[in-house]
Order: C-alpha cells, then structure tokens, then sequence
C-alpha cells in the first residue's frame, strides 16, 4: 500500500528549490525549509524532482525575500511577520496593554489600557475584514472607526462584546490626557471582560495557537484588604466626571448587566490550602458553591433589605407602570414563566433565582427584589411577557 505523498510545492516555491539547489544547500535542508509554516510538509521526492527538471532558478532577490519570510515564523503561533503583521501588532498591543496595567508603580492604567486594547481591536478586525473581503477602507485608503467596524453583521460579534468595546472607547475619550484621580478600579470589570473576548474574538477567527492564555497572568499584590478599604479606595480622588462617566456606562447598556461580555464579576474566597493547590479559587455563581457564598454574603444585611417585596406589592408596583392587566394571576405565571422560585410545596423552597428572589424560612413565604419589579415592567413593555 502506498503511503501519502505529502504536499506539493507551489509554482512559486519550485524556483526557489532550484536556486537554493544551485548554491549548493542540501536537499535535506532545504525540505526543512520549506517545511516550515506548512501544514502538508513537502517530502524529499517534491525536492529531488525540482533538481533534474528544466525549472529557471529564482533571482537573489526572490530567494533572500524568501528565506526572511520562512526565518520570520513564530514556531508557537504559526504567525510571520510578512503574512500575519496585523494578528502580531494585534497580540503585541494586547501584551502592553495588560503589562502597562499589570505593572504596580505606573499610574495612568486606564488611560493606557484602554489606548492600546483600542489598538489591539483595531489592528484584530481590520485583518479579519481583509481575510474575510469585508470592506474596512474607503477609496483614500483611510478606515472605518472600530465602533462602527464592529456592527458589520459579516463580524458576528454579540452584543455584549459590541457594548463592551464602545464602553472602553468612552472610557479612553474620558480619561485620555486629562486628570482621573483614582478612577481606574471603576472599570475593571470592563477591562477584564475586554481580555477575555479579545482571546475569544482571536482564537474563534485564527486559531487556538496564537491565544495568549499561555502567555499572560495574574498579577500578584502585597496588599490585603479588608471589604470597606477596598470600598473607600474605589471611590478616593474619583473626579466628579468621572463618576458621571460611570454612571452613564451603566444607564446606556440596553443589556443585562451581568453579562459577563460587558463586565466581568468575580467572586474570590481565601481558603488554607497545601502547597500544590491554587490560591485563587474562581467559583461559578450558579453552582452549589458559589450559592453558599451568596448565601453567606447575604448575612451581612437581613434579607428585608435586600428583598422587601411580597408578592402582592410586586404585582401593585408593576401594574401601575404598564397598561395591561398584570394580577396576582400574571405575576404567579412570570415567576414560573422565568424560573425564579420553586412551585409551593417543593422540598427545596430555598432554590430561588437570588438575582430577584429568597426564600424566608423564618415567615416561610418569598420576598422579592426591585429588580424583580424592573424586570417584569421591562419584559412587559417589550412585549416579551405573554
């Protein structure tokens, strides 16, 4: 049985072959030249018929474009500089992005995060437009914003990337050149979620091999804080502006805010530990753990606070902000409808969605949230109710 061939050599490799042939480089060598960045290797049969053929040998020039080209690949991510000069000015903007805002003793990160994230986007989807023949340039040669590149439908970017992105831009007009104070805690969360779906974006449309999981991590701090010094930090020296800003990144998202695309939230636990396990702990939120975190959270301030609602008040509160009829008849069928508690008699009562609703085991009844009646008006209004 014979075995496969491998891959052919272009039309435009063979004159490479031959004159690579007449300097008297080996055939050895010069397959694993041109091996390299190939995804069929070239075996050493494609190489020995270049040397008996009749093929006019390229130029110096062609052969030492050639070569650059070859000893220009990343062996890691496949990239060359030749080929792939916006996906590496891409990664490289990404890099300094991170490490500007990683790196302890610099002040401005947000002014330099969001500056080079831009880049980095930028330089992303204007090779993706290439690739893709989506148009990213006008007759003068001169490109397309990146929030506007960024709704092409051809992109297929959620929206949450999408809003993601046109937060980071406002913040980078906001904060560009101009006194912040100590603002930048305001907008990790944007931040991060930024870094997770440019690696997403970039593996989704290149490749897993050039991510840059591998390549960045947490950065580490000496400090350890207490909840209310990180409270108080997070809003020392912040400009008035500034909270504006924030304000109304937060009242512009038509979206759920917890999509985790637009901001990023994080629970952290610390736990003693063996030397050979984590000392970070992510937890899902939605998992038991993250549940008996939530509930654990919830003992600082009594569930009347947070959860002052009964049924009854909810159904009044929402009826006077829409125009059908919404009784205590509808407002059974939306909680069943979006699954925020149990059916009555269930023998988990406490297995509520705790975004809108708990369960009371002192009163053994529900309570619910405002965002519980927020929610309802706004499904209601857009007619997603019934």
């Amino acid at each position: 049985m014979r075995g496969k061939t491998g891959g052919s050599l272009t039309p435009e490799e063979k004159p490479i072959v031959k004159a690579l042939l007449n300097r008297g480089i080996t055939g050895q060598d010069i397959q694993n030249t041109i091996n390299i960045g190939r995804k069929a290797p070239v075996n050493s049969g494609r190489i020995s018929a270049v040397k008996t053929s009749t093929i006019t040998p390229a130029s110096d020039a062609e052969v030492e474009a050639y070569l650059y080209k070859k000893n220009s690949y990343d062996l890691q991510t496949g990239l060359n500089i030749v080929d792939d000069e916006r996906i590496i000015k891409s990664r490289e903007a990404m890099f300094l992005a991170v490490n500007l805002f990683n790196t302890p003793h610099l002040k401005f990160k947000a002014e330099g995060f969001s500056v080079y994230a831009t880049i980095a986007w930028t330089y992303l989807v204007h090779e993706y437009c290439s690739r893709n023949n989506v148009p990213f340039e006008d007759k003068h040669g001169r490109t397309a914003t990146l929030c506007v590149l960024i709704k092409k439908q051809e992109l297929k970017l959620s929206t949450g990337i999408i809003k993601n992105l046109e937060a980071l831009k406002e913040i980078r007009d906001a904060v560009e050149h101009r006194i912040t104070g100590n603002s930048d805690a305001n907008w990790y969360s944007i931040f991060q979620a930024c870094c997770l779906n440019y690696d997403a974006t970039l593996v989704s449309w290149f490749g897993i091999k050039v991510s840059l999981q591998k390549n960045l991590s947490f950065a580490l701090q000496f400090a350890k804080l207490s909840i209310p010094q990180i409270a108080s930090i997070q809003n020392f020296n912040v400009p008035p502006r500034i909270l504006a800003l924030d304000a109304r990144l937060n009242k512009d998202v038509p979206i759920d805010k917890e999509d985790i695309e637009y901001r990023l939230k994080v629970i952290y636990t610390l736990d003693k530990v063996s030397k050979s396990e984590a000392n970070v702990h992510f937890v899902n939120p939605s998992s038991s753990a993250g549940q008996e975190i939530h509930n654990i959270l919830l003992h600082e301030r009594l569930a009347d606070d947070l959860y002052p609602f009964k049924a009854k008040p909810v159904q009044e509160a929402v009826q006077k902000s829409v125009k059908i009829i919404f009784n205590m008849n509808a407002h059974t069928r939306a909680w069943k409808k979006y699954k925020i508690r149990p059916p009555s008699k269930d023998k988990n009562p406490e297995k509520t969605n705790k975004k809108y609703c708990v369960y009371n085991k002192a009163h053994k009844d529900y309570t619910y949230n405002q965002s519980w009646i927020n929610f309802l008006i706004s499904e209601i209004n857009k007619g997603d109710f019934f």
